[in-house]
């Protein structure tokens, strides 16, 4: 696996290596050691997967308090646009984002840490999104931050977008609560 520092402090790109042949190809979505060798030390007690079609939207969402979320993010089929904001208050890179497109033929990875915020948008027919994150689920301490919001200007590339109800009514990016702050 190769690991690549973004702009945004702790969020990763990372490359897991594929050996392919004519049967297929196989290869390590997680190693333990070597994600800890990488800066990412935290235990995952969740995964999920979620199936959408072309043009879906999902996100922003982050969750506060002890039930925070980092997220290890990959595709298993089909394409999207992974998105992930900064909410770190006092971060110097606080409202800015990544955008990196996770797909079944490129294999990457996004490792989104606690204090960020995350969506994607689906760019094939459908995908099947797969996510391991560090902390349960709690609808109590769930948040979102609007899929469109002029501050953040996220370019999804998606005609339409296809957005839940819950997600349309989000708060915009200035009404946050400050629930995390920059560490250095």
């Amino acid at each position: 696996m190769e690991f690549f520092d973004t702009p945004l402090s702790g969020l990763k790109i990372i490359k897991p290596k594929v050996f392919g042949d004519e049967r297929g190809y196989f290869l390590e979505s997680f190693r333990e050691n070597t994600f800890k060798e990488n800066g990412i030390d935290f235990d995952f007690v969740q995964s999920n997967i979620s199936k959408s079609k072309k043009g879906t939207v999902r996100g922003l969402h982050y969750q506060v308090g002890e039930m925070v979320q980092g997220k290890l993010c990959q595709v298993i089929y089909g394409k999207v646009l992974d998105v992930a904001v900064d909410i770190r208050f006092g971060s110097p890179t606080f409202g800015k984002y990544i955008s990196q497109i996770l797909s079944e033929e490129n294999h990457i990875q996004m490792w989104i840490p606690p204090g960020f915020a995350h969506g994607f948008s689906v760019l094939s027919d459908e995908a099947i999104f797969y996510y391991k994150c560090t902390q349960y689920y709690s609808k109590e301490h769930e948040r979102a931050i609007r899929f469109d919001d002029p501050d953040l200007n996220i370019k999804w590339q998606v005609d339409n977008p296809i957005v839940s109800e819950k997600d349309k009514s989000a708060k915009f990016f200035h009404q946050i609560d400050k629930d995390f702050f920059y560490k250095t």
